[in-house]
């Protein structure tokens, strides 16, 4: 079975945006295309004006482009299977959290101020015709050596964007069947605990 065979829209309890119902996190990309400039700038730029406590914006970015120096060392600073797959991804980003004000005040929101902006460049990416997957599972000193990156900043997760590929294009029959696999989630109802 392909992801083209494969309905990958939500089954929702409740309408909600095409973008958000349609969007979910391939493992297989598509290495032979490029993401023109426009739509990772359009996708960053959704990010930039992600809500953030205080308005302090503590989201950074590492952005690599497949065939660049920056991309293989990326590559090598994910865990497990991400590793195996995610070199297909036209771009890589690494997300940062300004963990910590210029006066070196803790800021406790930042790290989920960062997620709301990542939310934000995904759906951007999806409604410009690309895929996202986000990793968790990544080497934190690795990449915090390999950029040379300040101390104030927390590498947070990996971002692989561009065009989702065929799953008989991922090397293990585990991430070919993950790629195919049903989407689910928890029903609302174990998720909202109080609903007054």
């Amino acid at each position: 079975m392909t992801t083209s065979s494969l309905s990958r829209t939500a089954v929702t309890s409740a309408p909600i945006h095409e973008v958000l119902a349609e969007r979910w996190s391939p493992r297989s990309f598509d290495a032979s295309l490029e993401v023109d400039a426009e739509k990772i700038t359009a996708a960053l730029e959704a990010a930039r004006w992600s809500a953030s406590a205080s308005n302090t914006q503590p989201w950074r970015f590492i952005v690599a482009r497949r065939g660049t120096a920056e991309h293989t060392t990326i590559v090598e600073n994910l865990m497990g299977f991400n590793q195996a797959w995610a070199g297909s991804a036209a771009v890589l980003i690494v997300n940062l959290a300004a963990v910590t004000a210029e006066d070196g005040t803790p800021m406790r929101w930042a790290q989920y101020d960062l997620g709301q902006a990542v939310a934000n460049l995904t759906v951007q990416a999806h409604h410009d015709g690309l895929h996202v997957h986000q990793m968790g599972g990544i080497e934190v000193d690795g990449l915090r050596a390999a950029f040379d990156i300040d101390a104030a900043l927390e590498p947070i997760s990996v971002t692989a964007l561009g065009y989702v590929g065929a799953p008989e294009a991922l090397a293990s029959d585990v991430l070919r069947e993950r790629e195919v696999a049903p989407r689910v989630r928890r029903p609302l109802d174990e998720l909202v605990l109080v609903s007054a």
